[in-house]
């Protein structure tokens, strides 16, 4: 008798797997022939990733489309951190700051061009976003100080390493983790319309067309950095100049939109990264500089503050001979910093045994160079720049061997794109939010106004990828 109940168990058993087995490769099947899901997310950045695990989080079916063959987009390029105000890291290392600066130190920094009910969201979630990636496993644990910041918040794992790739990778493993599924080399062209509102993504992969149906879409596609076209519409004096972008930021997005009458915040806002390497057009992160570099023109002689933000400085450096200039600092600020020793191993940094030896490897006068360190340091001992009134100078120059790198401005970050609202829905012309589509990260506009600080693009796509993937997904869902 107990062996006849043990076999008819085991046949239940069995029939249940199969069936389970069944109605999980029908499910599949379905969403891979485009019968929906509630999510669908274009993009895989730092924002689209982060949207894809709020989302997941709340329970929604989702799925990433990124066209290029792999993950992260400009967010892997991502050095210096992710600002954020009050934070439980920031307090473990007693360093004091409060979100009201740093709301203000972002409206000051964007011309007060920004809109500020976005930026008011932006600061008032950093701190709880910083935990929630903690949470997903993020090394956030040291932190820096940016251009046009009053104190320091800009977050990155230890040692200063860059803060984008570990994002991206900390990020994408949570997101395939709990069940996104993403798609590669899969180019969106279009959103479905239904009943006059978004119904999911038209694509082209392999060189096929396909549809496929969601109940809410996050456009968390970047910027449009990487399209001269673009840029020159808006800016046409940026024409000839490089780009820190990869090259899918082509701001495919703006078109999408048109049919939902979508609207677009700033698009004429373009920056311009001061300190890239000419030609390579390889970003040296700010964080350099914020660790104790100083600039230097060809006459070996600073001609800025620093620390300032980043057109006040890329403008500044195209007012100099050659319209670029040198990073310059010591073995101190390399040692403080492990993104640095990324720019050493690709070959970008001239390196001196003195000031003398440095000054001779960039034809510039060594009794000048020699002499502008001499002051700068003597600045540095008294905390106090009477020059430019640099506010920041957390060491002298003065540990051989000396580095220099020749770095000019190239554009690096969009500040216009969609218009949207602080719940990441995108707006129309009128104001009023398009059903079922949001939106975040560089495709978005109204953030950063017209200048952004550094770290508080790393800090967009955080809180609010999180936002519209939190948001997408309770509307799929009804909510």
């Amino acid at each position: 008798m107990f062996t006849q109940k043990t076999s008819k168990s085991k046949t239940a058993l069995k029939v249940l797997a199969v069936s389970i087995l069944c109605i999980a490769l029908c499910f599949l099947s379905a969403c891979a022939k485009g019968s929906g899901y509630d999510v669908v997310i274009v993009g895989s950045g730092g924002a689209g990733l982060s949207a894809a695990v709020a989302a997941r989080e709340a329970g929604a079916s989702v799925l990433i489309v990124e066209k290029m063959p792999f993950a992260g987009g400009n967010t892997n390029y991502a050095t210096g951190g992710l600002n954020a105000s009050e934070t439980s890291v920031q307090k473990a290392k007693g360093i004091a700051d409060t979100t009201e600066q740093f709301y203000n130190d972002t409206m000051k920094g964007g011309k007060n061009v920004n809109r500020p009910e976005l930026v008011r969201t932006l600061t008032d979630e950093s701190a709880k976003t910083v935990d929630w990636l903690i949470a997903q496993g993020m090394d956030l644990s040291d932190i820096g100080k940016l251009g046009g910041a009053t104190n320091s918040r800009a977050h990155r794992p230890a040692g200063g390493a860059p803060v984008g790739p570990h994002f991206v990778k900390v990020m994408l493993a949570a997101a395939e983790k709990a069940g996104a599924q993403i798609r590669y080399n899969t180019k969106v062209t279009g959103l479905i319309e239904k009943n006059g509102k978004p119904a999911g993504v038209i694509v082209s992969a392999d060189g096929k067309t396909e549809k496929i149906n969601a109940k809410a879409v996050v456009i968390a596609s970047g910027g449009f950095g990487a399209n001269p076209a673009i840029i020159t519409s808006y800016k046409p004096e940026l024409e000839g100049f490089g780009t820190t972008n990869h090259p899918g930021a082509t701001g495919d997005a703006f078109e999408w939109v048109k049919p939902f009458n979508g609207a677009l915040n700033d698009p004429d806002q373009i920056q311009t990264h001061p300190t890239v390497v000419p030609v390579k057009n390889i970003m040296i992160t700010e964080a350099v500089r914020g660790n104790g570099a100083i600039m230097v023109n060809r006459d070996g002689g600073r001609f800025e503050q620093e620390m300032t933000t980043r057109d006040v400085m890329s403008k500044a450096i195209l007012a100099q001979k050659g319209k670029t200039a040198y990073l310059l600092f010591d073995q101190g600020v390399r040692e403080s910093l492990k993104a640095i020793e990324g720019y050493y191993k690709k070959g970008l940094l001239i390196e001196g045994t003195s000031l003398t030896d440095l000054a001779g490897k960039l034809n510039i006068p060594a009794a000048t160079l020699e002499a502008q360190v001499k002051r700068y340091n003597s600045f540095a001992a008294a905390k106090k720049d009477t020059d430019f009134g640099r506010a920041d100078m957390p060491r002298k120059i003065e540990k051989a061997p000396f580095y220099a790198v020749e770095v000019g401005p190239a554009v690096h970050h969009t500040m216009g794109g969609l218009a949207i609202n602080n719940k990441a829905e995108v707006l129309t012309a009128d104001g009023s939010s398009i059903p079922g589509l949001f939106a975040a990260g560089e495709v978005t506009g109204g953030v950063h106004g017209a200048n952004r600080l550094g770290g508080n693009a790393m800090a967009d796509i955080a809180v609010y990828g999180k936002i519209a993937g939190t948001n997408a997904a309770a509307y799929a869902k009804g909510k």
